[in-house]
């Protein structure tokens, strides 16, 4: 009876212990990465068989999935290639809108930003990376506020 504990024991210790790589464990997901407005604007939908990314609160999502609401023609179209923050917040279309500016917004589109954000994008659609806006300030500095463990879907594993 000792003899199995100890056996089962050691082999809990091993699978603990053990490299992902020798378990051959699939990661997660992808590493996440960082997009420039120019970068962002090639996954618009407009190409055959190109993912279709949008970002929200300088968060890239992968929306590839929703294509019939998102690709080239479809209702959402407009929001896929750029960070569409204002317009989501606002549910607008409005090409004024497009944008990651949330100056002016009320509180009340404030909540309903965070409401899809968190509800519907952070839970329907997998994070491919953040806008190199969420990441450096406007003169190319860095974002001091920025901190990558507080990010969704972040790994310091997965980032190496």
């Amino acid at each position: 009876m000792l003899f199995l504990q100890l056996i089962t024991c050691f082999s809990f210790m091993q699978i603990c212990t053990a490299d992902e790589t020798k378990l051959k464990v699939k990661a997660a997901s992808k590493p996440v990465r960082l997009f420039t407005d120019e970068e962002l604007r090639n996954y618009d939908g407009t190409e055959e068989g190109q993912p279709i990314y949008m970002a929200i609160k300088g968060v890239v999502f992968d929306v590839t999935s929703g294509k019939k609401f998102y690709g080239k023609g479809a209702a959402y179209n407009a929001l896929v290639g750029k960070d569409s923050t204002r317009a989501v917040a606002k549910m607008s279309l409005d090409p004024k809108d497009l944008t990651h500016d949330v100056a002016g917004l009320t509180e009340k589109e404030l909540e309903s930003l965070e409401s899809v954000f968190t509800g519907t994008y952070k839970s329907k659609y997998p994070i491919v990376g953040y806008t190199s806006r969420r990441i450096l300030n406007e003169d190319g500095s860095p974002n001091e506020d920025f901190k990558p463990e507080d990010q969704p879907n972040f790994s310091v594993r997965a980032e190496l």
